[in-house]
């Protein structure tokens, strides 16, 4: 097998820390093409840390680590699970810190009670989503949340195509799907949709209007997204929920927030 690419390694890592490459099967922070998904996963880790001062959190299949260190900067503890062992050690020599801990573990058999449990792009992944999402409410104590996400199957899949070509995942879902899967574990299922904000938005919009075909004839797609892409933040994101009105067939990703 071929060494992965170098604009597929992470960048800049800290001294001692493993380098991890892209796989297709979870994104990784510090590399500059990727930064796109990055940071389109790091928004719902922010809105959901917002939420979680105070609490015991756990970050389910947590893969790199960065998502578990951003909950840390609000929980009182948080531990990342994970059963690749690459992921694991290079999470626990990255994010190393007070309240952070991480556990080399399949994700069906942690076993450690907490106030919340994350569980972000990985229901997607896995063969028995309803055996999963049974177990993550049996982690909760009593008024405890999970927040489960996964991406939106209509707008990923390419137009006219059922799901999409990612080899990785099982099943997609849409919105209809992911309500009645969560509905048969947890009482309540609040559902929000994750779409484009700021710059990311009026590049949808330039789309629109036909900048696609625009940059090819001028012969500015390479430099412009080589640009463009590594200065994407989360704020070019934005959750918003279906009971104020978000359209969520056209959303990016989905999120589930659980209540038993």
């Amino acid at each position: 097998m071929s060494a992965p690419a170098a604009e597929h390694v992470q960048r800049d890592q800290p001294p001692g820390v493993p380098p991890l490459a892209l796989t297709g099967e979870r994104t990784l922070p510090d590399v500059p093409a990727e930064n796109y998904w990055f940071r389109r996963h790091l928004a719902v880790y922010r809105w959901i840390a917002r939420r979680s001062a105070g609490l015991d959190v756990v970050d389910l299949a947590c893969g790199e680590g960065y998502g578990t260190a951003t909950l840390a900067e609000r929980a009182a503890q948080v531990v990342g699970v994970d059963a690749n062992p690459e992921a694991h050690a290079h999470a626990r020599l990255k994010y190393s810190r007070p309240g952070v801990r991480f556990v080399r573990d399949l994700l069906e058999r942690f076993d450690e009670p907490c106030d919340a449990v994350v569980f972000l792009q990985t229901i997607e992944h896995v063969q028995s989503p309803d055996e999963v999402l049974t177990h993550v409410r049996d982690l909760l104590r009593p008024g405890g949340v999970a927040y489960v996400s996964t991406p939106n199957v209509l707008t990923l899949a390419p137009p006219g195509a059922e799901r999409s070509d990612n080899p990785w995942h099982m099943r997609e879902y849409r919105a209809d799907e992911l309500r009645t899967l969560c509905s048969a574990a947890f009482a309540h299922v609040e559902l929000l949709g994750l779409f484009h904000a700021r710059r990311l938005r009026a590049h949808e919009l330039a789309l629109r209007l036909g900048w696609e075909r625009i940059h090819a004839r001028l012969g500015l797609t390479k430099p412009f997204y080589d640009r463009f892409t590594p200065a994407i933040s989360e704020r070019d994101f934005a959750l918003r929920p279906e009971s104020e009105g978000a359209d969520l067939d056209r959303s990016l990703d989905l999120l589930a927030v659980l209540r038993t």
